[in-house]
């Protein structure tokens, strides 16, 4: 995988492993090539994981939210 990233000059090599774990998810380059982009280099998608920093009052607030989620996590665990 280094000789790879530094022929098809890669800076990180961990984006070629990357590559390769996903491919070797769907076996096709078909179905490789029809994933969805992802990191940074997305454009025009937004990153669900980016937001708004949410300040809680005090701890037991946040821990009744996190409750919550986990409570949800396990109702719903296909979302």
């Amino acid at each position: 995988m280094q000789k790879i990233a530094e022929k098809y000059e890669i800076r990180n090599v961990s984006q070629v492993k990357a590559w390769v774990r996903k491919f070797k998810e769907v076996e096709s380059i078909e179905a490789f090539n029809r994933l969805p982009s992802s990191g940074s280099g997305a454009k025009g998608v937004k990153n669900p994981l980016k937001g708004k920093r949410i300040h809680f009052k005090d701890i037991e607030e946040r821990d009744y939210y996190k409750a919550q989620v986990e409570y949800l996590k396990k109702q719903y665990p296909n979302l």
